[in-house]
Protein backbone atom coordinates (compact mmCIF):
# COMPACT_ATOMS: atom_id res chain seq x y z
CA UNK A 1 0.00 0.00 0.00
CA UNK A 2 1.54 4.10 -0.85
CA UNK A 3 1.93 5.96 2.00
CA UNK A 4 -1.54 7.33 3.83
CA UNK A 5 -3.16 10.86 2.47
CA UNK A 6 -6.06 12.68 3.42
CA UNK A 7 -9.22 14.83 2.22
CA UNK A 8 -6.96 18.02 3.29
CA UNK A 9 -4.04 16.73 1.62
CA UNK A 10 -2.71 18.65 -1.32
CA UNK A 11 -1.18 17.77 -4.43
CA UNK A 12 2.32 19.22 -3.54
CA UNK A 13 2.39 16.98 -0.65
CA UNK A 14 1.17 13.81 -2.45
CA UNK A 15 3.93 14.47 -4.93
CA UNK A 16 6.88 15.29 -1.82
CA UNK A 17 9.68 13.59 -2.71
CA UNK A 18 9.02 12.29 -5.84
CA UNK A 19 11.14 12.59 -9.02
CA UNK A 20 8.81 12.43 -12.71
CA UNK A 21 12.13 13.60 -14.54
CA UNK A 22 11.62 12.02 -17.84
CA UNK A 23 7.50 10.94 -17.56
CA UNK A 24 5.33 12.42 -20.12
CA UNK A 25 1.83 13.31 -19.28
CA UNK A 26 -1.53 14.32 -20.89
CA UNK A 27 -3.59 16.39 -19.26
CA UNK A 28 -6.90 17.48 -20.61
CA UNK A 29 -8.49 20.97 -19.33
CA UNK A 30 -5.10 23.16 -18.44
CA UNK A 31 -6.53 26.14 -18.67
CA UNK A 32 -8.22 26.60 -15.43
CA UNK A 33 -8.48 25.34 -11.91
CA UNK A 34 -7.68 21.73 -10.97
CA UNK A 35 -6.49 21.40 -14.58
CA UNK A 36 -3.46 24.04 -14.12
CA UNK A 37 -2.80 22.62 -10.56
CA UNK A 38 -2.72 19.12 -11.58
CA UNK A 39 0.04 20.44 -14.26
CA UNK A 40 1.66 22.52 -11.46
CA UNK A 41 2.51 20.02 -9.37
CA UNK A 42 3.41 17.13 -12.51
CA UNK A 43 5.89 19.91 -14.10
CA UNK A 44 7.46 21.02 -10.99
CA UNK A 45 9.15 17.51 -10.55
CA UNK A 46 9.99 17.62 -13.83
CA UNK A 47 7.39 16.10 -15.87
CA UNK A 48 6.69 16.82 -19.65
CA UNK A 49 3.29 17.96 -19.82
CA UNK A 50 1.35 17.91 -22.60
CA UNK A 51 -1.80 20.23 -22.05
CA UNK A 52 -4.79 19.97 -24.28
CA UNK A 53 -7.30 22.66 -24.11
CA UNK A 54 -10.09 24.28 -26.10
CA UNK A 55 -8.99 28.12 -25.63
CA UNK A 56 -5.51 28.12 -26.19
CA UNK A 57 -4.63 31.80 -25.38
CA UNK A 58 -6.95 31.35 -22.08
CA UNK A 59 -4.40 28.51 -21.16
CA UNK A 60 -1.21 30.22 -22.16
CA UNK A 61 -2.05 33.05 -19.67
CA UNK A 62 -3.55 30.83 -17.23
CA UNK A 63 0.23 28.70 -17.31
CA UNK A 64 2.56 30.95 -17.83
CA UNK A 65 3.93 30.72 -14.00
CA UNK A 66 4.09 26.85 -14.62
CA UNK A 67 6.16 27.24 -17.01
CA UNK A 68 7.90 30.00 -15.48
CA UNK A 69 8.75 28.11 -12.44
CA UNK A 70 9.45 25.00 -13.72
CA UNK A 71 12.21 22.68 -12.47
CA UNK A 72 14.21 19.50 -13.14
CA UNK A 73 13.75 19.86 -16.97
CA UNK A 74 9.80 20.07 -16.30
CA UNK A 75 7.82 21.22 -18.80
CA UNK A 76 4.59 22.19 -20.41
CA UNK A 77 3.35 22.36 -24.21
CA UNK A 78 -0.30 22.91 -25.28
CA UNK A 79 -2.32 21.54 -27.95
CA UNK A 80 -6.01 22.62 -29.24
CA UNK A 81 -8.70 20.36 -28.12
CA UNK A 82 -12.12 20.52 -27.68
CA UNK A 83 -13.75 17.96 -26.82
CA UNK A 84 -17.74 18.89 -27.72
CA UNK A 85 -16.50 18.32 -31.36
CA UNK A 86 -15.25 14.97 -32.67
CA UNK A 87 -13.25 16.62 -35.56
CA UNK A 88 -11.53 18.47 -32.97
CA UNK A 89 -10.63 15.23 -30.90
CA UNK A 90 -9.83 13.12 -33.87
CA UNK A 91 -7.52 16.34 -35.03
CA UNK A 92 -5.79 16.37 -31.76
CA UNK A 93 -5.30 12.55 -31.47
CA UNK A 94 -3.59 12.76 -34.82
CA UNK A 95 -1.64 15.32 -33.85
CA UNK A 96 -0.57 12.96 -30.99
CA UNK A 97 0.23 10.06 -32.79
CA UNK A 98 2.11 11.76 -35.49
CA UNK A 99 4.43 12.61 -33.20
CA UNK A 100 4.75 9.27 -31.87
CA UNK A 101 5.68 10.07 -27.95
CA UNK A 102 4.08 7.67 -25.71
CA UNK A 103 2.81 8.69 -22.41
CA UNK A 104 3.29 7.45 -18.97
CA UNK A 105 0.02 8.87 -17.79
CA UNK A 106 -3.47 10.40 -18.92
CA UNK A 107 -5.05 12.74 -17.28
CA UNK A 108 -8.51 13.25 -18.28
CA UNK A 109 -9.50 16.38 -16.72
CA UNK A 110 -11.67 18.96 -18.42
CA UNK A 111 -14.98 18.69 -18.29
CA UNK A 112 -18.65 21.02 -17.78
CA UNK A 113 -21.36 20.52 -15.14
CA UNK A 114 -24.72 21.98 -14.95
CA UNK A 115 -25.06 23.27 -18.52
CA UNK A 116 -28.57 24.83 -19.85
CA UNK A 117 -29.88 22.13 -22.25
CA UNK A 118 -27.55 22.22 -25.47
CA UNK A 119 -25.88 20.01 -27.79
CA UNK A 120 -22.17 19.62 -29.27
CA UNK A 121 -21.35 20.02 -32.45
CA UNK A 122 -22.12 16.56 -33.11
CA UNK A 123 -25.72 16.60 -31.43
CA UNK A 124 -24.93 14.83 -28.13
CA UNK A 125 -25.97 16.28 -25.34
CA UNK A 126 -23.41 18.76 -23.80
CA UNK A 127 -22.10 16.84 -20.67
CA UNK A 128 -22.52 13.33 -22.36
CA UNK A 129 -21.01 14.39 -25.45
CA UNK A 130 -18.32 16.09 -23.43
CA UNK A 131 -17.56 15.03 -20.24
CA UNK A 132 -17.29 11.02 -21.60
CA UNK A 133 -17.71 11.23 -25.42
CA UNK A 134 -15.18 13.25 -25.96
CA UNK A 135 -12.71 11.43 -23.73
CA UNK A 136 -13.84 8.20 -24.91
CA UNK A 137 -12.78 8.90 -28.92
CA UNK A 138 -9.63 10.67 -27.80
CA UNK A 139 -8.01 7.81 -25.38
CA UNK A 140 -9.00 4.87 -27.42
CA UNK A 141 -7.43 7.00 -30.39
CA UNK A 142 -4.27 7.31 -28.92
CA UNK A 143 -4.30 3.87 -27.61
CA UNK A 144 -1.28 2.39 -29.21
CA UNK A 145 0.49 5.20 -27.23
CA UNK A 146 0.25 3.75 -24.10
CA UNK A 147 3.05 1.49 -23.38
CA UNK A 148 3.36 -1.08 -20.10
CA UNK A 149 2.92 0.53 -17.05
CA UNK A 150 0.78 3.47 -18.53
CA UNK A 151 -2.32 5.15 -16.59
CA UNK A 152 -5.51 6.42 -17.40
CA UNK A 153 -6.96 8.52 -14.86
CA UNK A 154 -10.49 10.51 -15.65
CA UNK A 155 -11.80 12.84 -13.54
CA UNK A 156 -15.54 11.84 -12.08
CA UNK A 157 -17.43 13.65 -9.14
CA UNK A 158 -19.36 12.28 -6.23
CA UNK A 159 -22.20 13.98 -8.62
CA UNK A 160 -22.32 10.73 -10.59
CA UNK A 161 -24.64 9.96 -7.15
CA UNK A 162 -27.62 11.96 -8.98
CA UNK A 163 -28.21 9.86 -12.24
CA UNK A 164 -27.11 6.27 -13.36
CA UNK A 165 -26.28 6.40 -17.17
CA UNK A 166 -29.48 6.23 -19.53
CA UNK A 167 -28.26 3.99 -22.08
CA UNK A 168 -31.82 3.81 -23.90
CA UNK A 169 -31.87 7.99 -24.04
CA UNK A 170 -28.78 9.55 -23.92
CA UNK A 171 -29.33 12.74 -25.46
CA UNK A 172 -32.75 13.41 -23.65
CA UNK A 173 -34.80 13.08 -26.41
CA UNK A 174 -37.46 11.81 -24.45
CA UNK A 175 -36.52 12.32 -20.87
CA UNK A 176 -37.05 15.79 -19.29
CA UNK A 177 -33.67 17.86 -18.86
CA UNK A 178 -32.39 18.70 -15.72
CA UNK A 179 -28.71 19.90 -15.57
CA UNK A 180 -27.67 18.05 -12.66
CA UNK A 181 -29.08 14.86 -13.76
CA UNK A 182 -27.33 15.07 -17.20
CA UNK A 183 -24.41 16.17 -15.08
CA UNK A 184 -24.75 13.20 -13.03
CA UNK A 185 -24.72 11.01 -15.67
CA UNK A 186 -21.75 11.81 -17.72
CA UNK A 187 -19.66 11.51 -14.40
CA UNK A 188 -21.19 7.95 -13.61
CA UNK A 189 -19.97 7.33 -17.35
CA UNK A 190 -16.61 8.20 -16.58
CA UNK A 191 -16.15 5.54 -13.94
CA UNK A 192 -17.98 3.02 -15.90
CA UNK A 193 -15.02 4.21 -18.75
CA UNK A 194 -12.12 3.22 -16.56
CA UNK A 195 -13.79 0.20 -15.44
CA UNK A 196 -14.03 -1.19 -18.69
CA UNK A 197 -10.80 0.10 -19.74
CA UNK A 198 -9.10 -1.00 -16.93
CA UNK A 199 -10.82 -4.50 -17.63
CA UNK A 200 -9.70 -4.43 -21.52
CA UNK A 201 -5.90 -3.29 -21.09
CA UNK A 202 -4.72 -4.96 -17.28
CA UNK A 203 -3.52 -7.68 -19.20
CA UNK A 204 -1.31 -5.46 -20.62
CA UNK A 205 -0.32 -3.72 -17.86
CA UNK A 206 -1.90 -0.48 -18.54
CA UNK A 207 -4.45 0.19 -16.04
CA UNK A 208 -6.98 3.01 -15.03
CA UNK A 209 -9.13 4.61 -12.22
CA UNK A 210 -11.68 7.31 -11.83
CA UNK A 211 -11.09 9.77 -9.08
CA UNK A 212 -13.48 12.24 -7.21
CA UNK A 213 -11.76 15.68 -6.60
CA UNK A 214 -13.92 16.78 -3.82
CA UNK A 215 -16.05 19.76 -3.55
CA UNK A 216 -14.57 23.25 -5.10
CA UNK A 217 -15.35 26.39 -6.54
CA UNK A 218 -13.70 26.61 -9.47
CA UNK A 219 -14.53 27.80 -13.41
CA UNK A 220 -16.60 24.55 -13.69
CA UNK A 221 -19.40 26.22 -11.86
CA UNK A 222 -19.41 29.09 -14.01
CA UNK A 223 -23.39 28.21 -15.69
CA UNK A 224 -24.67 27.89 -12.05
CA UNK A 225 -27.14 30.60 -10.88
CA UNK A 226 -27.45 31.62 -7.45
CA UNK A 227 -30.73 29.57 -7.28
CA UNK A 228 -28.92 26.38 -9.30
CA UNK A 229 -25.90 26.73 -6.65
CA UNK A 230 -28.60 26.85 -3.87
CA UNK A 231 -30.40 24.25 -4.83
CA UNK A 232 -27.22 21.88 -5.42
CA UNK A 233 -26.18 22.57 -1.85
CA UNK A 234 -29.61 21.51 -0.92
CA UNK A 235 -28.31 18.28 -2.59
CA UNK A 236 -25.43 18.09 -0.96
CA UNK A 237 -27.09 18.71 2.58
CA UNK A 238 -29.84 15.81 1.69
CA UNK A 239 -26.97 13.29 1.04
CA UNK A 240 -25.06 14.47 4.52
CA UNK A 241 -28.31 14.11 6.29
CA UNK A 242 -27.23 11.12 8.53
CA UNK A 243 -23.80 12.52 8.24
CA UNK A 244 -21.69 13.32 11.28
CA UNK A 245 -18.90 14.80 8.78
CA UNK A 246 -19.53 18.93 8.24
CA UNK A 247 -19.03 19.74 4.84
CA UNK A 248 -16.21 21.60 3.99
CA UNK A 249 -15.08 22.76 0.70
CA UNK A 250 -11.58 21.67 -0.84
CA UNK A 251 -9.06 24.39 -2.44
CA UNK A 252 -8.14 23.87 -5.90
CA UNK A 253 -4.45 22.59 -4.27
CA UNK A 254 -6.02 20.13 -2.48
CA UNK A 255 -8.76 18.99 -5.11
CA UNK A 256 -5.58 18.03 -7.67
CA UNK A 257 -4.24 15.67 -4.77
CA UNK A 258 -6.52 12.56 -5.99
CA UNK A 259 -5.77 12.78 -9.32
CA UNK A 260 -2.07 12.79 -8.75
CA UNK A 261 -1.92 10.58 -6.21
CA UNK A 262 -3.85 7.94 -8.19
CA UNK A 263 -1.09 8.91 -11.57
CA UNK A 264 1.93 8.69 -9.47
CA UNK A 265 2.03 7.32 -6.37
CA UNK A 266 -0.59 4.69 -5.77
CA UNK A 267 -0.25 1.38 -6.85
CA UNK A 268 -1.38 -0.20 -10.14
CA UNK A 269 -3.35 -2.92 -8.52
CA UNK A 270 -4.54 -0.74 -5.87
CA UNK A 271 -6.69 1.50 -7.89
CA UNK A 272 -7.32 -0.44 -11.37
CA UNK A 273 -10.58 -0.36 -11.95
CA UNK A 274 -11.60 1.40 -9.18
CA UNK A 275 -13.01 5.32 -8.03
CA UNK A 276 -10.98 7.25 -6.06
CA UNK A 277 -11.53 9.91 -3.32
CA UNK A 278 -9.38 11.83 -0.71
CA UNK A 279 -6.28 9.96 -1.65
CA UNK A 280 -7.84 6.53 -1.50
CA UNK A 281 -10.48 4.07 -2.81
CA UNK A 282 -13.36 4.66 -1.96
CA UNK A 283 -15.90 2.02 -0.56
CA UNK A 284 -18.94 0.63 -2.59
CA UNK A 285 -22.01 2.23 -0.93
CA UNK A 286 -26.15 1.75 -1.66
CA UNK A 287 -28.46 3.85 -0.84
CA UNK A 288 -29.60 7.65 -1.55
CA UNK A 289 -29.06 9.91 1.57
CA UNK A 290 -27.05 7.90 3.70
CA UNK A 291 -23.41 9.22 3.23
CA UNK A 292 -21.52 11.45 1.40
CA UNK A 293 -18.61 8.78 0.30
CA UNK A 294 -18.10 6.82 -1.60
CA UNK A 295 -19.31 4.98 -4.94
CA UNK A 296 -22.69 3.74 -6.16
CA UNK A 297 -22.80 0.26 -7.16
CA UNK A 298 -24.48 1.10 -10.65
CA UNK A 299 -21.23 2.91 -11.31
CA UNK A 300 -19.08 0.38 -10.79
CA UNK A 301 -20.84 -2.63 -12.66
CA UNK A 302 -18.97 -4.94 -15.03
CA UNK A 303 -21.97 -5.15 -17.26
CA UNK A 304 -23.08 -1.38 -17.52
CA UNK A 305 -19.36 -0.43 -18.19
CA UNK A 306 -19.48 -3.60 -21.09
CA UNK A 307 -23.07 -1.83 -22.22
CA UNK A 308 -21.67 2.26 -22.21
CA UNK A 309 -18.63 1.10 -24.06
CA UNK A 310 -20.76 -0.60 -26.81
CA UNK A 311 -23.02 2.33 -26.98
CA UNK A 312 -20.22 4.85 -26.54
CA UNK A 313 -18.34 3.23 -30.40
CA UNK A 314 -22.03 3.04 -31.80
CA UNK A 315 -22.82 6.68 -30.82
CA UNK A 316 -19.37 8.10 -32.06
CA UNK A 317 -19.58 5.80 -35.00
CA UNK A 318 -15.85 4.78 -34.83
CA UNK A 319 -14.14 1.22 -33.87
CA UNK A 320 -11.01 0.92 -32.33
CA UNK A 321 -8.68 -1.86 -31.97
Amino acid sequence: MSKSFGPMSTADEVLEGIDLSGRRILVTGVSAGLGVETARALVARGAEVVGAVRDQDKARRATEHVRATATRGGSLTLKKLDLASLASVRACSNQLLAAGKSFDVVIANAGVMACPQSKTSDGFETHFGTNHLGHFVLVNRIISLFKSGSRLIILSSGGHRFSDVDLADPNFEHTPYAPFVAYGRSKTANILFAVEFDRLYKSQSIRAAAVHPGSIETQLGRHLTQEAKQAAMKEVEAARSTSTQAFTWKSIQQGAATSVWAACVATAEEIGGRYCEDCSVAEIVSGVGTTPKGVRPYAVDLERAKALWAKSVEMVSERFS
